[in-house]
């Protein structure tokens, strides 16, 4: 009926997404924005050609999360229109002064929302866990295919399986956040439904973020387009590093080692699984802060800012600041709307137990195991009744309770996976132990850490295993690098002088470096749990991470590290190269991100056209998706 280049450009393929690494996005954009063009650059700015651009910029954004995700753009209209009635009502019973009627539009809304999330995001996670309580076969079943199917007389959607809608996580996030916002006259509800829907659907961050809070973006609504010479030149900036990242960096690190070994780590040399894990490291912030960079470039070009959601991660001291550089709107959002709430740094409310109590119950249920429970309730317990009988301590310890909570449910938001809880577990470990640290003398540092030390080398002598190994290794190399710091300390305090200048800038190197081995080995878990098919995705990712670790804890040849190392030597060139550009001083990325900016127009352009040629001779065969996109 219609010529298949017609059909290709409108019609939905599951095989081929639309992503900002195609010449189809940008052949897309292109489009887009000389109608945006045309539109802010005829007449006077009015009222009305606001809603014109806004509602021009709506059905491009519901167009692209069509091309990405088919008949799911159903699910991202149904939260819009439904937020957008509860908001309205939140609001008008706050007018009135009906407090709890106000109050339970808003438990409405998150109900809805979370629901519709659980229901995508969790439905093998769920019906195993009803079949492991009580001994059934229930199955997976997907309610809307089989109401689908009732309007289809060829039964076109399968009931057996519940996919997973790409961007689901972020945009109810977002919306969660533009309730809870007018709810505390954060922001007036937005009036008109169109302005609202292109809040919640600007494509530039539609899919992967950054999340947007209400009161960030809804004052943008309204502002006249604007777009100075020299923001035109960041966000081009912009644009060609998110690209540079994706395809030089991740896609390279991804195709060339890091896919090959977590496939088969078995396969490979312990020093092979070693490396995998620090390329990842590499790869996953390539990937993501490279789609945010690109996000953030086309959403300026419009005249629209988004949140910043990167700052140099890998620059980070410490896990508790490493999660204040690393995905800012994910740990903003869950600090505003789930650390806060929980008691924050102040108290334990009943939210607090009653997390702690359903982590339990999951981790039961994801492990199978009565000990995993016993020991999160036992470590709860012991810090709740040592908060309740020293008080001078207790803000301290229900913040740290808190915070453990936040980050296991942060696992648990990119997937009911055992591996997700561990990886969202050892982050707030990392957070808990830092702060301990950080208030400790060095006395008392170097005696917990010789007890930790003798603890985990005495458990490798005793098992020999090859985890236990690499646990001890690590902590026989920090501690030995604790008692030189250690050793300086005593020294200068007899001397009863402060330590110099380039002592300080080593500790601080030591530290940073510290943190992204430490992250770095985090990412086992968050990484083996990825790309899996949710029916089996949790003990498939176990035994990868276990594969791995016990890999990396085998004795090592010299010979097998020479040949891997030259056998790979432009892949580990890229990594060191990614490495040093991100540890550049930021006052000099400031500088040639400006210089950049200023730049004639027709030098600019120049640069452009060949940045693009040589972007795209990295581009593979078959294009890698972003990471964050099956979150």
């Amino acid at each position: 009926m219609f010529p298949d280049w017609l059909t290709h450009i409108f019609a939905y393929d599951s095989t081929s997404p639309l992503l900002f690494t195609q010449f189809y996005f940008w052949a897309f954009f292109a489009l887009v924005y000389v109608l945006f063009a045309v539109i802010v650059s005829v007449g006077k700015w009015s009222n009305g050609k606001r809603l014109m651009r806004n509602t021009f910029l709506l059905f491009a954004s519901l167009f692209f999360y069509y091309k990405t995700s088919g008949l799911f753009v159903l699910i991202l209209l149904f939260v819009t229109l439904s937020d957008f009635l509860i908001a309205k009502r939140i609001y008008g019973s706050q007018q009135r002064g009906r407090a709890a009627a106000a109050k339970a539009w808003l438990v409405t809304s998150v109900v809805i929302d979370l629901g519709l999330l659980c229901y995508f995001k969790y439905p093998y996670f769920l019906t195993n866990m009803v079949n492991d309580l009580f001994g059934t076969q229930v199955q997976v079943f997907d309610v809307f295919a089989w109401v689908g199917n009732g309007f289809s007389k060829t039964g076109r959607f399968s009931v057996d399986s519940i996919m997973l809608p790409v961007g689901i996580s972020f945009y109810i996030f977002q919306v969660i956040s533009y309730t809870s916002d007018v709810y505390h006259d954060r922001v007036k509800p937005v009036d008109n439904i169109l302005d609202y829907g292109f809040y919640v659907s600007f494509f530039p961050q539609l899919v992967a973020g950054p999340i947007v809070r209400a009161s960030e973006f809804v004052p943008q609504l309204y502002r006249e387009f604007s777009l100075s010479r020299r923001q035109l030149g960041i966000a081009v900036f912009w644009i060609l590093n998110g690209l540079t990242k994706k395809l030089v960096l991740s896609d390279y690190l991804a195709v060339n080692f890091v896919d090959r070994v977590f496939d088969n780590p078995l396969l490979y040399s312990g020093f092979e699984n070693l490396s995998a894990l620090f390329f990842y490291s590499m790869q996953v912030y390539a990937d993501f802060s490279g789609y945010t960079d690109i996000a953030i470039g086309v959403a300026m070009l419009m005249g629209f800012y988004l949140p910043k959601n990167f700052n140099s991660p890998y620059k980070a001291p410490n896990p508790h600041n490493f999660w204040k550089r690393w995905h800012i709107s994910l740990s903003r959002w869950l600090q505003t709307y789930l650390y806060i709430p929980l008691g924050g740094n102040r108290r334990a409310s009943f939210g607090t137990y009653f997390w702690i109590i359903l982590i339990s119950v999951i981790a039961l249920i994801l492990t199978g195991s009565w000990i995993v429970t016993a020991v999160i309730l036992g470590i709860a317990a012991i810090i709740i009744v040592v908060a309740l009988l020293v008080p001078d301590h207790r803000k301290k310890l229900y913040a740290n309770l808190n915070s453990f909570i936040t980050m296991l449910l942060g696992g648990l938001w990119h997937g009911a996976s055992w591996n997700f809880m561990i990886w969202g577990g050892l982050n707030g470990i990392g957070i808990i132990v830092f702060k301990f640290w950080r208030d400790m003398s060095w006395h008392w540092r170097m005696f917990w850490l010789t007890l930790s030390t003798a603890a985990f080398v005495a458990a490798y002598l005793f098992t020999a295993s090859p985890i236990l190994r690499v646990a001890a290794v690590a902590f026989v190399i920090v501690w030995a690098v604790s008692l030189l710091r250690y050793a300086y300390y005593l020294i200068c305090r007899i001397r009863k002088r402060e330590a110099s200048a380039g002592m300080l800038k080593i500790g601080q190197g030591w530290a940073i470096l510290l943190t992204f081995v430490f992250i770095t080995f985090t990412r086992l878990f968050f990484r083996s749990g990825s790309n899996l098919d949710p029916a089996t995705a949790n003990q498939q990712a176990w035994e990868t991470a276990v594969n791995m670790l016990t890999q990396i804890g085998s004795s090592w040849n010299l010979r097998t590290v020479t040949e891997v190392f030259l056998s790979y030597v432009n892949v580990y060139v890229f990594f060191v190269v990614g490495m040093l550009v991100h540890w550049l001083p930021d006052k000099f990325k400031r500088w040639y991100r400006v210089r950049f900016a200023m730049l004639p127009l027709p030098l600019m352009t120049v640069l452009v056209v060949l940045a693009v040629f040589i972007l795209y001779q990295f581009v593979t065969a078959d294009l890698q998706a972003f990471i964050y996109f099956q979150f």
